[in-house]
């Protein structure tokens, strides 16, 4: 593979993941072989259970402007199209300063920050197709059994002087 330029910038899930569709990465370990790497098929089947796995370059490049009079960063869009927030909180956790930027819509008009997030999350939820479903046994999964450490029964040795 050649570098044609280096540190273009950042790629977002989708593109990684349709550029290793493009190089023939499968879920299956022994399908992969001489098409890509072992590694790049891993990579391949986790971003498969992120919101990557259902998204276009359509819907990407739709989200990245339309989301403009938010004020957002590279950065911030980034996270927002890797990980889709699904409420406003997920939006204050991914959106650096949130609070700051969203207190004024791009007129400069005051606006409720809170609304602002919700706004993003009603945008986001109207571009990009719903998450991947979590399949039933990771919902179901529950920690195992913590047991009890108790302590072994303490033995009283008298240690005597012979």
């Amino acid at each position: 593979m050649k570098i044609e330029k280096a540190n273009a910038g950042h790629l977002t899930n989708f593109e990684v993941l349709d550029f290793l569709r493009k190089r023939g990465a499968k879920t299956d370990p022994m399908g992969c072989l001489g098409a890509v790497a072992a590694s790049e098929c891993k990579v391949y089947e986790y971003l498969l259970k992120t919101p990557a796995c259902n998204q276009t370059r359509e819907s990407v490049t739709e989200f990245a402007s339309t989301c403009e009079g938010f004020k957002l960063t590279d950065a911030d869009k980034q996270n927002i199209i890797n990980w889709r927030p699904t409420s406003a909180a997920d939006v204050y956790a991914m959106v650096e300063e949130c609070g700051k930027r969203f207190c004024k819509d791009e007129r400069g008009v005051p606006q409720d920050e809170e609304d602002r997030a919700k706004e993003l999350v009603a945008l986001v939820n109207e571009i990009f197709p719903a998450p991947p479903a979590k399949p039933k046994d990771e919902v179901d999964m529950k920690p195992e059994d913590e047991v009890d450490a108790k302590p072994e029964d303490e033995v009283d040795v008298d240690m005597k002087d012979s």
